[in-house]
């Protein structure tokens, strides 16, 4: 098993290299699974009729879109936690709190350690493409990767560029 990864030759259209070409890489995804075909592959797998995953499936989702929206982070079975936060601009004084601040508002997800030791013992396949679309290169990893924790910053200096929020971290 492998993750597949395209790099395309691509005129940046930003940025210090605007108007250069550049190999842009990004995942390639495969498919969407639709959450019926999920449904389905479960029951097969667990020998639990497809109905009964099916509403098991809606009851878990409803509870832990309900905790988190009470600002609960929530187990998702075999896979991490999930919350819900915000990005939103410090300000010095109370007078000036409001929700304008509120920049973005978004989902949290935290894998698990298995989740993570999966992903990092994953290889990578890479195939480079020309700006015709002509395969150039195709480059394989030997090396585990990193796996990337989920930020948790702060906005000190006010610019909307951090995690504002009560709670621990996970």
């Amino acid at each position: 098993m492998a993750i597949k990864v395209k790099a395309r030759q691509t005129k940046l259209a930003v940025g210090p290299s605007k108007g250069q070409y550049r190999f842009v890489m990004s995942a390639e995804i495969y498919s969407t699974l639709k959450e019926d075909k999920v449904v389905s592959e479960a029951a097969i797998r667990s020998g639990i009729s497809r109905g009964s995953i099916n509403a098991a499936w809606e009851a878990i989702g409803d509870v832990i879109r309900a905790w988190a929206t009470e600002g609960h982070s929530v187990a998702v079975p075999g896979l991490g936690t999930m919350r819900f936060g915000v990005q939103a601009t410090a300000v010095e004084n109370v007078e000036d709190v409001s929700t304008s601040l509120i920049k973005t508002r978004k989902v949290i997800f935290t894998p698990n350690t298995d989740i993570k030791d999966e992903l990092k013992n994953t290889s990578i396949n890479i195939t480079c493409y020309d700006k015709d679309g002509n395969v150039i290169k195709q480059v394989t990893s030997t090396d585990p990767g990193e796996v990337e924790e989920g930020e948790e910053t702060t906005d000190p200096d006010g610019t909307g560029g951090g995690e504002e929020e009560g709670g621990s971290p996970l």
